[in-house]
């Protein structure tokens, strides 16, 4: 990319979540992503470098580590006229859900991550007209916390995506409570995992969006986005599976990586997290100065993925078992809200000369490709912030929603629908 030609009207808005903005090039398949803050939030140009190297450096030496080179792209760190960063930002304010306005994109600084567009497939031996489908789920936590440390049973029985959907509903985040369940979907049972995407695509919430050749066509940017069309999707899909009749059946993988890196990680719970972060505090009060050795801002290197290995749970009362139970638990906290994107393509039933993978239905084939992202470590200061959303989620199930459910049914019903569904195992 020559940062020295770089047009505005060649870009177009992509997307965003809280702490970024993503446009992406009409032609080109990349994108790049902005840094956000509040009006009166203002961080150094240097900052901001280092800000965007650190996501680098975490991706690149951390969670390909852990998941796979050939999931994670890091992308790298790029810097780009101030003129085409403001001319920009104007250019896609319209475009923004007015939810995420609160934050403004970063212009002072010039620095963005240019990453590859993985809503389009990289066309690799494809011709480039053929048609690009791209699915991107958000799974969130898949798993029942098991730690000793939880103090409200209810912890045991319902997910924690279950329970905070009741609470989201209630404050407006979205206008209805999604069927929806990780449970389902990281079962390996495929009609749970059935059951889940048919809830997804009941309501997506952010936690699904479909692209066709870049372009999103089905998913939500928050409360106020129309009712999705299911006919208006149904026209865009037709050409990629009609005549297809299905998927071909065959046997499918059932071990889930991501929630087995989470389960590995998160150990304690964020109940049994908290105290550990409270000490690492109080030590950080006495030696301030001690920050930058702990690693607590990076760099994210080698040693940092080394010390994240260390899986004891011997609590010998020191400040280095508290902070590697800190940092295990943000890496977890990021593995839980990483985005799937899988990007399909159609291809010719005598493609055999091609490398991709390959993913077989009754009539036709797609080349395929698997990606995760929205891997941004999660900050050592969000934790009590984390701790406190745990109790509000959790209290506010327990007054509402369990309270009502005691009153109206039996026992067995009620066990039978903890976490939405009956096909649960709580």
């Amino acid at each position: 990319m020559d940062e020295g030609k770089m047009d505005e009207n060649e870009w177009g808005y992509h997307g965003e979540g809280n702490k970024s903005l993503v446009v992406a090039h009409a032609q080109r398949c990349v994108v790049l992503r902005f840094l956000k803050f509040p009006p009166n939030r203002k961080k150094t140009s240097e900052e901001i470098f280092q800000h965007l190297q650190n996501i680098v450096d975490f991706g690149k030496n951390v969670m390909k580590e852990f998941l796979g080179e050939n999931y994670v792209h890091c992308g790298e760190v790029v810097q780009l006229p101030l003129d085409f960063v403001k001319q920009l930002c104007l250019k896609i304010q319209c475009e923004r859900p007015e939810s995420r306005c609160d934050k403004d994109l970063d212009t002072l600084s010039g620095y963005a991550l240019c990453l590859p567009n993985l809503a389009r497939l990289q066309t690799y031996r494809f011709a480039e007209h053929r048609p690009i489908l791209c699915v991107e789920i958000k799974p969130k936590c898949g798993f029942i916390p098991f730690s000793s440390d939880v103090t409200h049973e209810m912890k045991h029985k319902v997910c924690r995506y279950c329970m905070h959907q009741h609470l989201k509903v209630a404050t407006g985040k979205w206008k209805q409570i999604s069927k929806y369940c990780p449970l389902d979907l990281y079962s390996g049972n495929k009609q749970r995992m059935y059951f889940a995407l048919k809830s997804l695509l009941q309501e997506a919430q952010n936690n699904l969006k479909i692209f066709k050749n870049g372009e999103l066509i089905y998913g939500c940017k928050d409360a106020r986005s129309p009712v999705a069309d299911w006919s208006e999707l149904a026209h865009h899909l037709k050409p990629f599976f009609f005549p297809s009749n299905g998927l071909a059946s065959g046997p499918h993988c059932t071990r889930a990586v991501i929630r087995e890196l989470v389960q590995m990680l998160d150990l304690l719970d964020i109940e049994g997290l908290y105290p550990l972060y409270r000490r690492v505090e109080r030590y950080l009060e006495e030696f301030p100065e001690q920050r930058k050795t702990l690693q607590i801002d990076g760099p994210y290197d080698e040693a940092f993925y080394q010390r994240l290995l260390d899986l004891s749970t011997e609590d010998d009362g020191t400040v280095a078992f508290a902070l590697t139970k800190v940092q295990q638990y943000r890496v977890a906290m990021t593995a839980k809200d990483c985005s799937i994107m899988i990007a399909l393509s159609p291809c010719l039933q005598d493609a055999s000369s091609d490398q991709r993978p390959i993913v077989p239905s009754s009539r036709s084939r797609f080349a395929f490709s698997v990606s995760v992202l929205d891997l941004d470590l999660k900050p050592y200061e969000s934790i009590p912030h984390q701790y406190k959303l745990d109790g509000k989620i959790v209290n506010y199930y327990l007054k509402t929603v369990h309270a009502k459910d005691a009153t109206v049914m039996s026992t067995r019903f009620k066990e039978s629908e903890d976490c939405t569904l009956v096909l649960h195992k709580v």
